[in-house]
């Protein structure tokens, strides 16, 4: 048969405290809520952009034609992508050259 020694010397994880901190756990979310704000209006514009766009041209501008207007929907998807891009890539820049200049100071 086969049995475990209990060594009485040892610690385990629940004998052994944790370190205890002097500074308060950090409780800021990992995102800011900026980036909420903008990646949630980006998608709200992604679903309504391109189906509102195509439902208004394909009653008032293109008339009966929905070939066009699945088209300039297509358009206004790629826009609405585009511009969600150009936006990340700004916030990236701005992020780092505010910490360029905390840097030099």
């Amino acid at each position: 048969m086969a049995t475990q020694r209990i060594r009485s010397n040892e610690k385990t994880s629940v004998d052994t405290p944790e370190k205890e901190s002097s500074s308060l756990s950090e409780l800021a979310p990992a995102v800011p809520a900026a980036v909420i704000w903008k990646l949630l209006s980006f998608t709200f514009a992604m679903i309504t952009l391109p189906i509102g766009t195509y439902f208004f041209t394909v009653n008032f501008v293109f008339v009966g034609n929905p070939t066009f207007a699945g088209a300039l929907a297509a358009v206004m998807a790629n826009v609405v992508l585009i511009a969600y891009v150009v936006v990340a890539m700004k916030e990236d820049q701005s992020d780092r050259l505010e910490e360029e200049e905390k840097r030099k100071k």
